[in-house]
């Protein structure tokens, strides 16, 4: 087995893990393709507002991350390397956060870094546990023992 394919062939589990899996990829990755439409429509700008932006590259890999990494979460395709991206994106997400003194939960509405934190849980479980059989990566590269 090549590399490559062993690296996005799918760890086998039964049927009550992979229907789990299936739910937590297809409410995650929707909900971050959602969450990075308005990115990735101005890619390179999106948070231009910010009291300090950072460069436009990171803005646009934040954006593509975002949006077509949830959708390749969702499908379960190319797993590994869309869930190490939106990884990225929402450690950095908790960083800013962090330097900005927001707290887990925010005190009556303010800043925090609590969704991002449970995003970054979300698709950690992915990234460890693989898509599980019912996606894309399953069909197209096989499953593993």
């Amino acid at each position: 087995m090549s590399r490559v394919r062993k690296l996005l062939s799918v760890p086998d589990t039964n049927n009550r893990v992979a229907a789990a899996l299936l739910i937590l990829r297809v409410v995650f990755g929707f909900a971050m393709a959602n969450h990075g439409w308005g990115k990735i429509r101005n890619p390179l700008h999106w948070l231009d507002g910010a009291p300090n932006p950072p460069p436009g590259i990171l803005q646009a890999a934040a954006a593509v991350s975002e949006f077509f990494g949830g959708l390749a979460i969702a499908f379960g395709l190319l797993s590994p390397a869309a869930a190490l991206g939106i990884a990225a994106t929402l450690s950095y997400a908790i960083y800013t956060h962090k330097m900005k003194g927001d707290t887990f939960a925010g005190a009556k509405g303010g800043g925090s870094y609590e969704l991002a934190a449970l995003h970054l849980t979300a698709v950690l479980t992915v990234l460890v546990g693989g898509p599980g059989r019912y996606s894309l990566d399953a069909i197209l590269f096989g499953k593993r023992r």
